[in-house]
């Protein structure tokens, strides 16, 4: 039985020439497949993209006319609450005939009005809704909060006022609160603008091209539904491609994407980013047509192609058998020229000067190679005896250089093995690597038991590891650890159970894999028991003073206030003087006290919810007197609606933050000026303001108005003296209290100091 592939052998071809015959063939088939894909992907491609930006452009133009109309709405809106003819004081049928006139020139508002701040319509076009309440409506509490803009919803109050149709009424809401001509809101004024508007523009842009190019366009709000678009998607949400890369890349574009009916479109998408001072309410713009529709010229592309592919290969191939034969004539010379080589002949191959350039290239080629073959073979025995020689210096120059590695290592080692401070090497995964006698002898474990063991659970407190754990987890994936190359104070836990204070400096080492941490330790436990010293001196001293210097500071009060009768003129003004100058002592040893108290954590603080209002009007009428010693107004009020404000204080300490503020205040005000306490309540907050019209706080002064005896070098300040205290301990008080304190100020103007804390729920 005859051997099927020995068959098939014999038909194959055994001479080039018909082997290039055949190629040709199969290439001009393979050629005329090939071209008709890429010419089909590459249309395919330009149709896509051409159809794409069309339809991404129309997405733009849709959305850059619907935030367009938006702005136009949104600063209608905002002209209109600035004008006084809406003011409560005006008669009640002209604002009701201005808003009509409103509604009637403009057409797209639906209701129009002005609510008070009690939520109650005081007055709206036709009469719609007056005198009921949308304190609850979120476009009301929007507009107190600063956002004028709310997005679409169906109407709710209004919903049995306005005409019957098949869909329900939608709208969008912009409201901007109403203020008086001294600035005081007085309501908010809020439109409904009807989605009416939003199909027209919809129209004025699709309109000829939807039904000649089958395209459709919705509208989708941040959420991801449909506020217009096609019914069968209108009121869904939509989670696409689409969407989503409207919103990550913040422009225009277009995608292929498969919808909830199960058809391909190809999408153009925009997403809305407001007009002028329209912030936007994050609308995205698609317009979509179907793929097959968009791909049909395609498709009769691919058609031409084939056909006019299958006559292009017939043709070739012909012409491809006849080009066969006449290239391979010279190669069958060659060959036979480099099977005389092969034999041993020495004899140069023949170029003939008729043929093929790269023939004549490849004899000359071969030519060339044996002559360099003779030249190598003389060149690698002169090579041989050489390169024993070159291997031998070269092993000399390694250990040459391996042993000055090795005396470079030994002198690190020596010196850190001799450093005072203790060293310890950590590796990346926070194990230690090196450990010095320095720092066995401060934390007692010695060399072998410290290597290899994790850094953090052998030498740091519990109540550090974890921090430490992730430092390391953040350098690993950052490279950046802030306190590198810094001299720093941390706490480390000694063999005996004992926590040792110290400064340490944390460098990287290494190269490479290699690489690691290294840690420089010097023990302060001796500076740390000096300064517990310090401050145990100093509070002695200061309670020992408190007592004696009270007792001298009421004995020249009394003095002063004639309690020993009349003084003569010389010895009341050095009366006067004493007590002053004792007056200031005793506000500094306080002041000293509630320092020494902060830094140790002792402060009481006996917190109560209470009205704000009552406590700034006791810390006002206590500092009367020495405003009025001092030529100096004081006045406290309360912004509408903060009367009855209430936080959760120490009502000692607030006063005493109060007394502060007010007191540098009166000293640095001019005589016949005033100095104005203000409450302001917020939505989560309530603000406490207390401002002069002094000379203000130098520029140079600001960034140290709240550090510890911190004094502006000024004539007014050596005057009026102080503590330079009295503003730190401020700020640490409103802090603990859980608020903010900071100021504003003008020099030659005023100063303003604001304390905000949270509102008492």
């Amino acid at each position: 039985m005859p051997n099927p592939l020995k068959s098939i052998r014999r038909l194959l071809p055994r001479a080039l020439g018909a082997w290039l015959a055949l190629a040709f063939v199969l290439l001009s088939v393979v050629l005329t497949l090939v071209l008709t894909s890429i010419i089909e992907r590459k249309s395919a491609e330009q149709v896509q993209t051409s159809i794409g930006h069309g339809l991404a452009e129309l997405a733009m133009q849709t959305s850059d006319k619907l935030e367009r109309g938006m702005f136009e709405r949104y600063r209608e809106v905002g002209l209109l609450a600035r004008r006084r003819v809406l003011a409560e004081g005006q008669p009640q049928e002209r604002r009701r005939a201005t808003l009509d006139g409103i509604q009637h020139s403009l057409g797209y508002y639906s209701w129009i009005g002005l609510a008070g701040l009690d939520g109650k319509v005081q007055v709206s076009a036709q009469g719609l809704l007056e005198g009921a309440d949308v304190s609850k409506r979120p476009w009301f509490r929007n507009a107190l909060r600063g956002i004028h803009a709310g997005d679409v919803h169906e109407a709710v109050l209004l919903a049995r006022y306005l005409p019957r149709q098949d869909e329900p009424w939608r709208f969008v809401d912009v409201a901007f609160p109403y203020v008086d001509d001294e600035g005081v809101t007085r309501g908010v004024l809020g439109a409904h603008l009807s989605w009416q508007w939003a199909r027209d523009v919809e129209r004025s842009v699709m309109a000829g091209i939807a039904a000649r190019r089958q395209v459709e366009a919705l509208i989708v709000d941040a959420d991801g539904n449909v506020l217009l678009g096609p019914a069968d998607v209108t009121g869904r949400r939509l989670t696409l491609p689409s969407l989503k890369a409207a919103h990550a890349q913040r422009r225009g574009g277009y995608v292929v994407e498969t919808w909830p009916d199960g058809r391909s479109y190809l999408v153009g998408y925009q997403l809305g980013h407001g007009y002028g001072a329209y912030p936007g309410l994050g609308w995205t713009v698609l317009v979509r047509q179907n793929v097959d529709d968009a791909f049909a010229p395609v498709r009769r592309l691919r058609e031409y192609g084939l056909a006019s592919g299958v006559v292009l290969a017939g043709a070739f191939s012909l012409a491809g058998m006849w080009l066969a034969r006449r290239i391979t004539r010279p190669l069958g010379d060659l060959a036979d020229a480099a099977q005389r080589i092969r034999a041993g002949e020495t004899t140069p191959i023949d170029i003939r000067r008729g043929g093929y350039a790269e023939v004549r290239a490849l004899a000359t080629t071969l030519n060339a190679l044996v002559a360099n073959l003779v030249r190598r073979r003389r060149a690698l025995e002169d090579l041989n005896a050489t390169l024993e020689a070159r291997v031998t210096q070269r092993t000399r120059e390694l250990e040459q250089a391996l042993a000055s590695v090795r005396a470079n290592e030994q002198r690190i080692a020596t010196i850190i093995e001799t450093a005072q401070d203790a060293f310890v090497g950590i590796d990346m995964r926070g194990r230690i690597c090196d450990w010095n006698s320095a720092a066995e002898k401060m934390l007692g474990w010695s060399r072998d038991e410290a290597l290899g063991r994790v850094v953090s659970e052998l030498v740091m407190p519990e109540r550090f590891r974890a921090h430490s754990r992730e430092l390391l987890r953040h350098f690993l994936e950052t490279g950046q650890l802030d306190t590198l190359g810094q001299r720093v104070e941390r706490i480390l836990l000694a063999r005996d159970g004992r926590e040792i204070p110290v400064e340490m400096t944390v460098g990287l080492a290494g190269t490479g894999d290699g690489i690691f941490f290294s840690a420089f330790m010097h023990d302060i436990s001796a500076r740390k028991e000096v300064e517990r010293m310090k401050d145990e001196f100093v509070s002695t001293v200061s309670h020992e003073l408190r007592t004696p210097l009270t007792a001298i500071s009421a004995s020249l009060a009394l003095l002063a206030d004639g309690m020993a009768g009349e003084l003569p003129p010389d010895a009341k003004g050095l009366v006067d003087v004493a007590n002053a100058s004792s007056g200031r002592l005793v506000r500094l040893v306080g002041d000293v006290l509630d320092i020494q108290k902060m830094d140790a954590g002792s402060m009481a603080f006996e917190k109560e919810v209470q009205p704000l209002l009552p406590l700034a009007e006791d810390a006002v009428a206590a500092m009367q007197s020495f405003a009025t010693q001092s030529g100096i107004e004081l006045s406290c009020v309360a912004v509408p609606g903060a009367e009855h404000a209430r936080v959760e204080v120490d009502r000692d300490r607030l006063a005493q933050v109060l007394t502060n503020l007010l007191s540098n205040a009166i000293k640095f005000s001019e005589p016949g000026s005033t100095v104005r306490t203000q409450v302001e309540a917020g939505a989560e907050h309530v603000r406490l303001a207390v401002a002069d019209e002094g000379a203000g706080i130098p520029e140079a002064f600001r960034e140290r108005v709240f550090q510890r005896f911190a004094q502006a070098d000024g004539a007014d300040s050596r005057r009026q003296g102080g503590t330079g205290l009295g503003l730190s301990i401020c700020k640490t008080i409103v802090e603990e209290l859980g608020g903010n304190i900071w100021f504003d100020s003008a020099e030659g103007i005023g100063t303003t100091f604001y304390v905000e804390l949270p509102l008492a729920a």
